[in-house]
């Protein structure tokens, strides 16, 4: 456990970093959107592509890691709208808070953390897990918001989404480079040398990003940050878990990498896309703070769990 510690504590390190510079205003706010834009458009987009690329088809697919991945981020998402319900909030932010209950932080945080600590053999996991998060998860709140609004489903609400997915650099660079590896298209050494020298900025790059986006999260409705705190970092890994071993079989090694994916704190999309349509920005805020203060701990619980450590 505290060997584990001792490996997440620099991804931390480099969090509380940024979260320093932004804090003291040493880094605007704009130089983070900018240090933002550059790690999702381009360095983050490089790695990904790159894992995906040099990666058998075969080995990236895996149905029953999906269903049970999909099964316990569903059964979570469902517990905090049903939460939701019973405090009697309206379905835009109903679905704002089950968003922060089952989306973690795989695209800045995940893939440089896990991958290091867990093997490039899970990127193919993470990447099963971050597609599912983008096209379902991140469709299904654009769909329940914009519908919730309009009053009924509308061809324009799938225009919203499809374009939304198109647009989305993640899912471009993943897509791109599961072809590039289905056809088994070399790639030349100086676009592999390339890919890696951009590829290699996004770790530092999304966690410095992190941090300094925090330092202008407040910690407001303490009580309900606390309750989608707990979602995130202990229900959605417990019941992924409960499907991958019990319900679907999944290999030990991606269940594990599964488990850790899902013990990631609040992604700060959630909070773009609560400010983009102004429903409860201030609690999405306040839970991608406080789960991402915990998950310090609980992460590196979870991850030693996994690996027997």
């Amino acid at each position: 456990m505290i060997a584990i510690f001792l490996k997440t504590l620099p991804f931390f390190a480099i969090i509380g970093l940024g979260y320093i510079a932004g804090r003291t205003r040493f880094f605007s706010a704009e130089a983070t959107a900018y240090l933002t834009k550059f790690v999702f458009f381009f360095a983050l987009s490089a790695m990904i592509f790159r894992f995906a690329a040099n990666l058998p088809l075969a080995e990236v697919w895996d149905g029953r890691l999906i269903a049970a991945y999909l099964w316990g981020t569903a059964f979570v998402y469902v517990i905090a709208t049903a939460v939701a319900f019973v405090r009697k909030l309206d379905i835009a932010t109903a679905a704002i808070e089950a968003q922060c209950a089952v989306i973690g932080n795989i695209g800045f945080l995940g893939i440089p953390m896990l991958t290091l600590l867990l093997g490039e053999a899970a990127i193919g996991p993470i990447m099963m897990m971050l597609a599912v998060d983008l096209i379902v998860f991140s469709s299904l709140i654009v769909i329940l918001i914009t519908g919730s609004r309009d009053g009924r489903m509308s061809l324009s609400i799938l225009k919203i989404v499809g374009l939304g997915l198109v647009k989305n650099p993640m899912i471009v660079a993943m897509s791109l480079g599961l072809f590039w590896s289905g056809f088994s298209i070399p790639i030349p050494t100086p676009m592999n040398d390339f890919l890696a020298i951009l590829g290699g900025a996004a770790t530092p790059g999304a966690l410095f990003a992190i941090g300094a986006s925090l330092a202008s999260k407040s910690a407001e409705r303490i009580e309900v940050a606390g309750w989608l705190t707990f979602c995130k970092l202990a229900l959605h890994p417990a019941f992924v878990a409960f499907a991958a071993i019990y319900l679907f079989s999944v290999d030990g090694y991606s269940a594990g990498v599964m488990i850790s994916a899902a013990a990631l704190p609040v992604a700060g999309n959630v909070y773009m896309l609560a400010q983009h349509y102004g429903v409860a920005p201030q609690r999405v805020s306040a839970a991608i703070l406080v789960s991402t203060a915990i998950s310090i701990v609980t992460v590196s619980v979870v991850i030693a769990w996994v690996t027997g450590a």
